[in-house]
């Protein structure tokens, strides 16, 4: 499985990613192992959805981080 997921980072603002192991990769988040995200601690997992295609969680991640995808975030998300 493939997982698109949302954060909220402690300064209010979110962070879209997709990774294959959802769990190792929050836990690099809040490692800062991860360089978007090093200065600005995760404070939690708002979202996230598994996907069996890489491909589908590459492509919805994207969106999420269009214009269309910040109002559907807004509007359905949170």
């Amino acid at each position: 499985m493939f997982y698109t997921y949302l954060l909220k980072l402690e300064n209010g603002q979110f962070y879209a990613g997709f990774t294959k192991d959802l769990k190792a990769r929050l836990e690099k988040h809040r490692n800062h192992s991860v360089p978007t995200t090093s200065r600005i601690r995760p404070e939690e997992v708002v979202f996230y959805a598994a996907f069996q295609s890489e491909k589908k969680a590459i492509e919805f991640e994207k969106y999420l981080k269009s214009s269309s995808g910040f109002a559907f975030r807004n509007k359905r998300l949170l």
